[in-house]
């Protein structure tokens, strides 16, 4: 596999090495991919817990167990999470 870095990045990589934080090229990219990796995997837990979310919403509609949200609902969860945070 070959890679292409502009002049900043391999700069950049080369202070790493130098700091001695990573001892090649490799493990840096190793590490990035770790990341990315981690990354991905929270965005998609993130997107299962919305659509989870949005199910329940549904569900709460079609029960017709909504409210309006209108000016005095969100000063009612503001005030409500005011008071937790207090607490």
């Amino acid at each position: 596999m070959e890679i292409s870095l502009n002049a900043k990045m391999h700069q950049w990589i080369n202070e790493k090495i130098e700091s001695g934080l990573y001892n090649n090229p490799s493990e840096i990219i190793l590490e990035g991919l770790r990341l990315l990796r981690i990354q991905e995997e929270q965005r998609l837990a993130m997107t299962e817990d919305l659509r989870r979310e949005v199910m329940i919403g549904l569900k709460q509609l079609d029960a017709e167990r909504s409210m309006p949200f209108d000016p005095e609902t969100v000063k009612n969860i503001k005030d409500t999470g005011r008071v937790r945070s207090n607490s």
